[in-house]
């Protein structure tokens, strides 16, 4: 998400907690890190979702394989025990978003086994899923395109590089397809600002030629594995704030980079050039300029201002909106007005940025707990907030 990296060393510094210092979750998940064994059959049964709505209603689920495995029971908002997916898709969510990292020896998750599994979950209960390719080991975001470690030393070898990024992706893909687990759209890299695929400090301006390629070879290894597997994946790419998509995909046009469906945003507020009641503007602007559909498959809002734990939240006062208070009111309230204006402009979906990032005795790289559990769409007792209604919203279309 926005500014991850700066914001959480911001809270590592803080909090005087160093990486992996604490109760980081190293837990025995059976299926943690495991591949499939040969000959295992197909993913389980699903109920086939329906056809692409008119808006995506989406939930970013990448936590919480993690927070279960920490402790954590989710509550739907009659106080009784549920699985998180079967409280999301009941509300009327149509589509999960899940991150994928390379090879993150940091943690246990948001690896393709744990990727598997949220997959699984999100098909079993008749939702859609976008997989957000982060091309990282880590973290990828606007402060930081941090190339994996495995493919570092070809990082001044473009076609080199390329064909890993494409061999990747086309074979992360064929596996997925394989036991039934086809995303349905495909996410290039993650709040892609900068160039992809560096080291350390960032490179400006943009080298077009070098990141044009790599960009497209991994739009081109979903084009493949879709024709071949007639899978029908579309291609979204994604940046942070409409304000940098303006100038961005103007520039990735101009050097070649135009097979894609989706335009992919995240808008904080906080952190965004344009108000709430400002932001049809550029909205607008890239889907008439275009001709692509739009998605912001990242916001959040606070409920509380309360800290459940030692680990700082991000959004703080700060982040909330004139007329809306950091209540469940004001997060449900935020919500709908940024989904109408997304709706007038003619967008197809809002993703709410890891709802289910509660409070657990478990550490991040920086803290113990989650710097994001007055943000999440559940109360510090793990019960849904009045905030999971904005999904109602599909229902009734």
């Amino acid at each position: 998400m926005l500014r991850i990296f700066l914001i959480f060393f911001s809270l590592f510094v803080a909090t005087s907690c160093s990486p992996g210092d604490g109760n980081e979750n190293t837990s025995e998940d059976p299926t943690a890190g495991e591949n499939p064994d040969e000959g295992e059959e197909p993913g389980p049964e699903t109920n086939e979702p329906p056809e692409e709505p008119d808006f995506y209603y989406g939930a970013d689920l990448s936590y919480v394989n993690e927070m279960e495995d920490c402790g954590a029971v989710y509550k739907d908002q009659d106080g009784n025990n549920a699985d998180p997916y079967k409280i999301f898709a009941e509300a009327g969510s149509n589509l999960v978003r899940v991150r994928l990292w390379h090879n993150a020896t940091w943690t246990n998750y948001s690896d393709l086994a744990d990727v598997k599994k949220t997959i699984s979950r999100a098909k079993a209960e008749g939702m859609r899923v976008l997989l957000d390719f982060h091309y990282s080991d880590d973290w990828a975001d606007p402060a930081k395109q941090e190339i994996p470690a495995a493919w570092e030393a070809q990082i001044d070898n473009t076609e080199a590089l390329g064909q890993l990024l494409y061999d990747y992706t086309y074979d992360i893909l064929e596996e997925l397809e394989g036991e039934n687990l086809t995303p349905d759209i495909v996410q290039v890299g993650n709040e892609i600002n900068p160039m992809i695929l560096q080291k350390g400090e960032l490179q400006w301006p943009i080298n077009w030629t070098r990141n044009s390629s790599l960009i497209n070879q991994g739009i081109k290894a979903v084009r493949d594995l879709s024709a071949e597997k007639n899978a029908g994946i579309e291609v979204m790419l994604h940046i942070a704030q409409p304000e940098n998509g303006l100038w961005w995909f103007e520039q990735a046009r101009n050097a070649g980079v135009t097979d894609y469906d989706w335009i992919g945003l995240s808008y904080y507020p906080i952190w965004s050039d344009y108000d709430l009641d400002e932001v049809s503007t550029p909205l607008s602007s890239l889907i008439n300029t275009y001709n692509k559909k739009l998605m912001i498959v990242e916001t959040a809002y606070p409920f509380t201002m309360q800290n459940a734990d030692s680990a700082n939240n991000i959004l703080g006062n700060d982040a909330l909106v004139p007329g809306f208070e950091a209540s469940p009111e004001g997060q449900l309230g935020y919500l709908n007005a940024l989904r109408d204006v997304l709706v007038e402009v003619g967008a197809g979906g809002l993703i709410y940025w890891e709802p289910a990032w509660v409070s657990t005795s478990c550490s991040t790289q920086w803290a113990k707990g989650s710097h994001w559990d007055n943000a999440t769409l559940f109360d510090h007792d793990y019960k849904a907030t009045l905030g999971l209604n904005f999904y109602n919203g599909a229902l009734n279309d």
